[in-house]
This record gives C-alpha cells, sequence and structure tokens, in this order.
C-alpha cells in the first residue's frame, strides 16, 4: 500500500518488484520533455497497437491451465475495455516506447493474460498499448515529471478509447476494468466520456477500478455498486495484510470482492471461489478471506502460495500490500459477477 498523496498511490502489476537499493535508481536521469522523450504517439488503427483484440490470439485469451474454464469471446454480449498496470520499470524513459518488445511482452504475459482474462468469459476484450508512465512517477512529488508523464499516458487511453467507440463498439453494452495505473486513467475516463453522456452510461455495465485509491467524492453521477447485480456503477478495492492502516486510503472505495457488499462484516473464506495463483495453474478455492475497513479490503494470509505481496526496497509500509495480488486472490468471484451483472443488465435492457 502507498502512503504517498492519492495520484501518487501506485501501480504495478502482477509483478514482483525487487530493486537492489532505494527508489532513487528507478527515477529517470533527466526532465520530462515532450518533444526529446517521448515517442511517437499510437496509431490506434494498428492493431499492433493493442494488447488485445477480440478477433485475434493473444493473452486474454488464456484460462488457468488445469481448470475448466473457457475463452467465449466469440459469442459474448458485451464488451470490455481494459487498461493495464504499469509494467514499464525503467529509468531511461518517463514514458514507455510502444517499440519497445520487452515492456510489451512483458505487458501480456502479466497483466493481460492473468487479469484481463477474467472478463474472458462474458466479454470480448480490448486492451490498448499505451505510453504508460514508469514507475518512478507514481513517487515524484518534489517535481512536475512524473505528473506529466501520467498526463501524457492517459492521453493515450484517452485517445484509445475514443477510437475503440468510433471503430469497435457498435452501440454494445461496455465494462471497464484496470488495475493500478490502469485505473487512474480509467476513473478520468469516467469523468470525461461517462459523467457527462448519458448516452453513454445507458451502456455502462460496471467499472472495476482495482487497485487505485478511489475517493468516494471523486465522481458524481456514477456511484458505487452496493450488491452484486447492480448496473451502471463502479466497484473498487485495494487489498492488504488484516490489521492494517494506510491514511490515504480512508476515503476511498472498498467494495468487498467476495461479497460486492460496501459493509464492514467479515466474508469468510468459504465465500472464496477460487484464485489463481502468479503461476496461473490452478484453482485455490477457499484461499482468502476479506473485511472492508476504513477504504482497504483486509485479507488473512493466504492458505497457499502464488499470491505475492508488494516488495519494494526503500518502501516498507508496503510489504502488506496485496497490490499485486488484487485480482489473483479473487478470480473466480471476479469472473462470475463480470457474468452475473451482465446478465442483470441484459435483462434490464429487456424489460424483465
Amino acid at each position: 500500500m502507498f502512503t504517498t498523496s492519492p495520484w501518487r498511490l501506485i501501480l504495478l502489476g502482477p509483478l514482483v518488484l525487487i530493486v537492489s537499493s532505494c527508489l532513487g535508481v528507478l527515477r529517470p536521469g533527466h526532465r520530462f520533455n515532450p518533444v526529446k522523450d517521448v515517442s511517437e504517439a499510437p496509431d490506434y488503427r494498428m492493431e499492433d497497437n493493442w494488447a488485445a483484440l477480440p478477433d485475434r490470439l493473444d493473452s486474454a485469451d488464456a484460462v488457468p491451465r488445469g481448470t475448466l474454464l473457457r475463452d467465449r469471446q466469440r459469442d459474448a454480449p458485451v464488451d470490455v475495455f481494459f487498461v493495464h498496470p504499469t509494467t514499464h520499470l525503467g529509468r531511461g524513459h518517463w514514458n514507455a516506447d510502444l517499440s519497445n518488445k520487452a515492456i510489451n511482452h512483458l505487458t501480456d504475459i502479466t497483466t493481460i493474460r492473468k487479469q484481463a482474462s477474467v472478463f474472458n468469459s462474458t466479454a470480448r476484450i480490448y486492451a490498448p498499448r499505451y505510453r504508460q508512465a514508469t514507475l518512478y512517477s507514481f513517487f515524484d512529488e518534489k517535481t512536475k515529471n512524473g505528473q506529466d508523464a501520467i498526463d501524457l499516458a492517459y492521453s493515450d487511453v484517452k485517445q484509445a478509447f475514443q477510437y475503440y467507440l468510433d471503430n469497435y463498439n457498435h452501440g454494445r453494452p461496455i465494462i471497464l476494468a484496470g488495475h493500478s495505473q490502469g485505473t487512474r486513467h480509467l476513473s478520468h475516463l469516467l469523468q470525461d466520456y461517462f459523467e457527462r453522456d448519458p448516452k453513454l452510461r445507458h451502456q455502462l455495465v460496471a467499472a472495476y477500478l482495482v487497485g487505485f485509491n478511489v475517493p468516494e467524492d471523486m465522481l458524481q453521477v456514477i456511484k458505487p455498486c452496493e450488491d452484486s447485480t447492480q448496473t451502471g456503477c463502479y466497484v473498487a478495492w485495494n487489498t492488504a495484510d488484516w490489521g492494517q492502516e494506510y491514511a490515504p486510503y480512508r476515503n476511498s472505495v472498498a467494495t468487498n470482492p467476495l461479497t460486492w457488499t460496501r459493509d464492514t462484516a467479515t466474508a469468510e473464506a468459504r465465500l472464496n471461489l477460487g484464485g489463481v495463483p502468479s503461476a496461473f495453474n490452478r484453482r485455490d478455492t477457499r484461499v482468502v478471506d476479506a473485511k472492508v475497513h476504513n477504504g482497504l479490503v483486509w485479507v488473512h494470509k493466504p492458505i497457499r502460495d502464488g499470491y505475492p505481496r508488494f516488495l519494494l526496497p526503500g518502501r516498507p509500509e508496503l510489504r502488506h500490500s496485496f497490490h499485486i495480488a488484487d485480482y489473483s486472490l479473487f478470480y473466480y468471484n471476479i469472473r462470475q459477477n463480470a457474468e452475473a451483472r451482465v446478465r442483470a443488465y441484459r435483462m434490464k435492457m429487456s424489460g424483465g
């Protein structure tokens, strides 16, 4: 978890990051320069600028090995627009170069495979590549460089979403989903598009705003979901060890991903339909319980290995964070919930 300011509550996807010394080693050695330091803006007409598209083979089609889950995007009744978390960890540039094959590969085998795939039973998955801000951007409290990098990243996400609306959506219902840096950008997308456009709000099944601080008052029209089948709303959570407190999250929306409510009752582990570990090779039922507390979701230690904490030397407060496992601890519950909300949305639209 993070104790910096709300917009610095960073982001790392399903990676175990261990650096050899303090955060300073990740700081780019130059100022943000939108002319010299930034690669060309992506052209979203090109399939290479999408990490996932529903009509091709890619990592979003994956299902955990040894399970009975199936990819059903071909017949899915809705779309999901998924924005991945930070996979650019280097100090060479404030923003990722979309031609960097190593970063793209890391994105594909981690977050697209292990997070976006959770929706492939009920939604066609669209996930843009974007010039994501480097990890250090979210800890840069002394200069504007980090914020400038974050803003540039959001401009790509916004452009990708507009291209998606103009060329792929065709009026279909939409799920928004992301993690960490991706959730930061989706929160702004909700402000800039859905809060202002009744037609888009009508298309919104739900938004899964996971792994980032989402203040209660950030959105004025779109509200947090209060149960497992409400639509046109959003869910949010940040997972931490039982008993931990993080002041920056006190006013953050927290949804219990085992009950899909916001009350503070403990959801027993028997309600956990199955986590999927980082190896993506099994279903772990009852892997953790869950309880909402002051903007966090508390969990006890997972009963099986494969759900790492966030290890970042120089930030000892993060050792109690399950940020990396925000999706994987609740994989089957998220999958089932997306299916349930889609059914509820379609029934509502049909007048049922």
